[in-house]
């Protein structure tokens, strides 16, 4: 429960209600992590400012992330461009928080004085006492637990999405991967009662949300805080029993947890989708090695082959490093082998971003700008060769597609809707003359391929209104219909956005 001072925050002094802002970076779980600053900071009665308002808002919130190299460049680019506005606006407050605030947290406040608050991964629920107090003291307030204060779960949630929503199954990473610095910033893996996360689910699909993403560092290792090796794969058959779910995805798992347990429960439960995001890494073993990966090129295409043998129709992304420390061009050729093998249906690939306070950023050997920059494009190539290939031998299938939300930029042009089939490749399809909205399901039969979509030139077989549907209209005509109010920023609140994609898979890739 929010109590009264924590409620005095988000109203002034004259009683004009306070509009707030967050910018998110980095991976799905930094994406869940702003549903709940959102929904804190609603409880605490802020409004949230309309989309594109651009700082121009009462309080802004940067939920950060660390993996990349640029992270810190790029957070106080943005603090910069807000310092000017922040001099004009008297009340307006920055805060800062997620991985980097983790890392830097006595950094940014000399880097950026004009911040107000700084707060970590493990006390998110503490955003609006920190804003208030910063207001009332008129100083800035960083608090940065060591420790997680509470599962962030049991916080209030703005979900983006009426239809779609993440499930987080546990917080924290046991491995010590040497590119990776999340474990440090988020901690050892704490993982959640199975009662809790099922109650979670049920509560969201009786709202109307018709898919969820298990969610966690490590998805797949889920049972070791618990005791239990096949805790995960006895999750996803009970996701199985719950009425009323139509789609389960998880991610991101990690090839050495992932047991033929695992692989029955996906193929053996309806719900659960044929699609698997797995990162790879590397097919170098010398190079899975250094980065202290615990399988090798073998184990992994092991596990596809047996992932298809039991779900033919499995769509399989990854995630890979080019350019790690020590990497020869044999290692790369063995990447480019383990792809060529794999034939994902698409890859996450990543120049290798050097970041402080990691072990690989010590290593000898490490490999110059051009020579990374060479190989990442012949990698690119091979891959969106492979992802056409695999994506044209969709054409001709009739497919159950998922109507989503702002995922076809050019929609409103070529008269198309866009969704997501089961095996979550994108699919542009012919606007049908019946009402669709998100949420609901159509299908259609695959006409073209591209690389990263499908297109459903024909008239749809069929639309079916759902209770997502129903969910997504109601939530959208109570925003049209609900009062603006007063805000010191814009003036109206605009219509919730569609289930937001992260900048980068999560960070249990790493």
């Amino acid at each position: 429960m929010t109590s009264s001072s924590d409620r005095a925050g988000a109203v002034d002094e004259v009683g004009v209600t306070r509009s707030y802002e967050i910018r998110t970076y980095g991976c799905q779980m930094n994406v869940h992590d702003s549903e709940r600053l959102s929904g804190l900071l609603e409880e605490a009665g802020y409004v949230r400012a309309p989309d594109g308002s651009d700082g121009d808002a009462d309080v802004v919130v940067f939920n950060t992330c660390a993996v990349r190299e640029n992270a810190d460049n790029k957070l106080y680019g943005n603090l910069g461009r807000l310092a000017p506005m922040k001099t004009t606006r008297p009340g307006m407050q920055i805060a800062v928080g997620g991985c980097l605030a983790q890392k830097d947290r006595d950094t940014i406040v000399k880097k950026a004085p004009w911040v107000d608050v700084v707060f970590g991964t493990h006390n998110i629920g503490k955003l609006p006492v920190l804003l208030e107090r910063a207001r009332i003291q008129e100083e800035a307030q960083i608090e940065v637990a060591e420790s997680l204060e509470a599962f962030p779960s049991t916080l209030p949630t703005r979900r983006e999405s009426a239809y779609a929503a993440w499930v987080s199954i546990s917080v924290g990473c046991n491995n010590t991967c040497t590119f990776c610095i999340v474990p440090a910033l988020r901690g050892k893996e704490e993982d959640r009662r199975p009662g809790d996360i099922l109650a979670e689910i049920e509560a969201l699909v009786a709202e109307g949300v018709s898919e969820i993403t298990l969610l966690g560092q490590n998805v797949n290792a889920y049972g070791s805080d618990l005791g239990d090796r096949e805790a995960f794969s006895k999750l996803l058959r009970a996701c199985g029993q719950i009425e009323g779910l139509e789609r389960v995805r998880f991610t991101s798992p990690h090839p050495r947890d992932f047991t033929d347990d695992v692989i029955a429960a996906m193929a053996e439960t309806p719900n659960v989708m044929p699609q698997l995001h797995m990162p790879m890494q590397s097919g170098s073993d010398a190079i899975l090695r250094a980065m202290r990966r615990s399988y090798r090129q073998e184990r992994f295409l092991g596990i596809i082959e047996k992932v298809r043998a039991a779900i033919p129709h499995a769509a399989i992304s990854t995630d890979i490093i080019v350019g790690f420390p020590g990497e020869t061009e044999e290692d790369f050729e063995q990447t480019m082998h383990a792809v060529r093998e794999a034939r994902f249906a698409n890859a996450f690939t990543f120049q290798y971003s050097k970041r402080p306070g990691t072990p690989a950023a010590d290593m000898d050997d490490q490999i110059p700008k051009d020579v990374v920059q060479e190989r990442y494009m012949r990698l690119v190539a091979l891959q969106e060769e492979i992802s056409w290939e695999e994506n044209k031998k969709q054409v001709g299938r009739t497919l159950e597609v998922m109507v989503a939300e702002g995922e076809g930029r050019k929609d409103g042009a070529t008269h198309r809707l866009s969704g997501r089939a089961p095996d979550n490749r994108l699919v542009h399809f012919t606007k049908p003359e019946q009402d669709v909205r998100p949420g609901d399901v159509v299908i259609v039969e695959i006409t073209y391929a591209a690389p990263h979509h499908l297109l459903a030139e024909g008239p749809t077989t069929s639309v079916r209104r759902t209770r997502a549907g129903d969910a997504w209209e109601k939530r959208t005509t109570a925003a049209a219909a609900k009062p603006a109010g007063v805000l010191l920023g814009l003036p109206k609140i605009g219509i919730p956005e569609p289930l937001p994609v992260a900048d980068a898979p999560a960070c249990g890739s790493h």
